[in-house]
């Protein structure tokens, strides 16, 4: 079967939501395919708590949706860091609908079809789940991985580059540095040695690879894991054992506790978890906060991007079973402090989120995959001078954030002997001021691809994508490829010759803030 949209969108991640309104409400059809079942990704997807940044630079969808929010619950915007991920999902599905889009879910990506064109390569069509054929004139990638981009030869990186590649003081390999998310000294990495002196097989949860030299690209990836909701309603569901619980697996959390206490240290549920109650209901939104969490540094990360369909699967099933672990972990193994035990059995899953997925959320958190290398490289340079370039279709403000990348060990050399220690190396949170994201961030070269918008793995480096990768500014990238690829439609033209004066007056139109106040 063959079904054809002028505008096809692939991801219906908040940007591809947005990018599919636009793109419709400027009069193109419109065919947003998701290989899930879900809209809104991580927007809807257990990120209830949505870092946004300088609230000025919010605009366009990314407003609409926090007006939205504010209205539902009859408050004032922003009063809320996020709704529920029902009521987003439920707000995304009424956009779509009022704007005419067509949706396709459990549409995973099979392969695609190029061919040379006027203008340079071009996408004519893209096979997804169960034989489909769905041809566009214009194609949006707007998924979390660029699994799109790349299946129709974009070139594209992933992971950190070299210092030397774009001349930027925090790329590569970061200095092993003390810090909140940091593992304290003197744990131990070996599973048969808990003093740390004689070498062996290593714990679970490290990444047992050799360290790249400080600011050397070594293709690092932030971890990934599940934000998760949480609530001290009383229909909460508990966290039980899971099925297959591990507890081999936990032993760096009990050797963590054991050194707070041999120090003294008093670590609290909040700072392991994340239990601000800062979502409608007096629920909380899970994070990744302290040396063991729900973040995965074992180095899965690194793999997920360019894996199979399959070998995915199976890391998604390894990151749920670390979530599901460390939730039972935390409220119940003896060697976790008694006040988080205490704290942790007040809380439990929502039961009205995430019921087809057993209460934890259906979006794992890609914090970053592919990015594409296109017409032009989004690089630190742009974001700390705050620049603004002429074709600037969005605005950033977050920092640059970027999480633990992996959980390592080296050796310590203490008198009288070696220490094996464990270190967390990655993290790095850098302010920036406002700046622009340009049109030609969005674009692959044009001889790779002619009407292909990349919203999402956008070409940006490592340390730029860090702090464009928050999800108002997805929702306002991805409106603008939206809002372009109709105008392209419309003109019969190259995404690449979008006139770029027009596209920024149609923007300002709906919303899009376009210039630092």
């Amino acid at each position: 079967m063959t079904r054809s949209a002028e505008v096809v969108v692939y991801g219906a991640t908040s940007a591809g939501v947005a990018a599919a309104v636009a793109a419709a409400e400027a009069g193109a059809s419109t065919l947003l395919v998701e290989p899930g079942r879900h809209l809104g990704g991580m927007t809807s997807g257990g990120l209830g708590y949505t870092d946004v940044g300088d609230v000025r630079a919010l605009g366009g969808a990314a407003a609409r949706l926090r007006a939205d929010i504010a209205e539902h619950y009859g408050v004032a915007p922003g009063r809320y860091a996020g709704p529920e991920p029902h009521v987003a999902e439920a707000i995304f599905r009424r956009w779509l609908e009022q704007a005419g889009v067509d949706v396709l879910f459990d549409a995973p990506l099979l392969g695609v079809e190029t061919a040379e064109g006027r203008d340079g390569r071009e996408l004519r069509a893209a096979t997804v789940g169960g034989g489909e054929r769905i041809e566009g004139a214009l194609f949006v990638d707007a998924g979390y991985e660029g699994d799109l981009m790349a299946a129709a030869g974009v070139p594209y990186r992933v992971g950190r580059e070299d210092r030397s590649q774009h001349g930027e003081r925090f790329a590569g390999r970061q200095e092993l540095l003390p810090g909140m998310h940091a593992m304290p000294p003197w744990v131990s990495p070996f599973a048969g040695d808990p003093t740390g002196r004689t070498e062996g097989p290593v714990l679970a949860q490290l990444h047992d690879r050799p360290l790249a030299a400080l600011g050397e690209g070594d293709g690092g990836v932030m971890s990934y894991g599940y934000r998760v909701c949480l609530t001290t309603a009383a229909d909460r569901i508990p966290f039980d054992r899971p099925e297959d619980y591990d507890e081999a697996y936990w032993e760096l959390a009990r050797r963590l506790f054991a050194r707070d206490r041999r120090e003294g240290v008093e670590r609290t549920a909040g700072r392991m978890l994340g239990l601000e109650p800062n979502l409608p209901g007096g629920m909380a939104d899970g994070n990744s906060l302290g040396p063991v969490s729900l973040s995965v540094l074992d180095g899965s990360a690194w793999e997920y991007p360019d894996a199979t369909a399959e070998r995915r699967e199976q890391l998604r099933r390894h990151y749920l079973a670390h979530t599901r672990g460390f939730l039972y972990f935390l409220s119940h193994d003896p060697a976790v402090p008694a006040s988080i035990r205490r704290e942790l059995s007040r809380w439990g899953l929502p039961r009205g989120e995430f019921a087809d997925t057993g209460h934890l959320p259906h979006q794992l958190y890609v914090r970053e995959a592919r990015r594409t290398v296109g017409e032009r490289v989004l690089t630190e340079h742009d974001l700390l001078a705050g620049a603004v370039p002429a074709d600037t279709v969005a605005l950033g403000s977050y920092h640059i954030d970027i999480r633990e990348v992996q959980r390592v060990w080296r050796w310590v050399y203490e008198h009288p002997e070696p220490i094996g220690t464990v270190f967390t190396e990655g993290y790095l949170s850098v302010p920036v001021p406002i700046y622009g994201i340009p049109y030609a961030s969005l674009l692959p070269k044009r001889a790779d691809a002619a009407n292909l918008l990349v919203p999402v793995c956008l070409s940006a480096s490592a340390v730029a994508f860090a702090s464009v990768r928050m999800e108002p500014q997805y929702m306002m990238l991805g409106q603008a490829a939206g809002t372009a690829a109709a105008m392209a439609v419309s003109a019969g033209a190259a995404a690449h010759d979008v006139p770029i004066d027009r596209l920024r007056e149609a923007l300002r139109a709906t919303g899009q803030v376009l210039t630092p106040a």
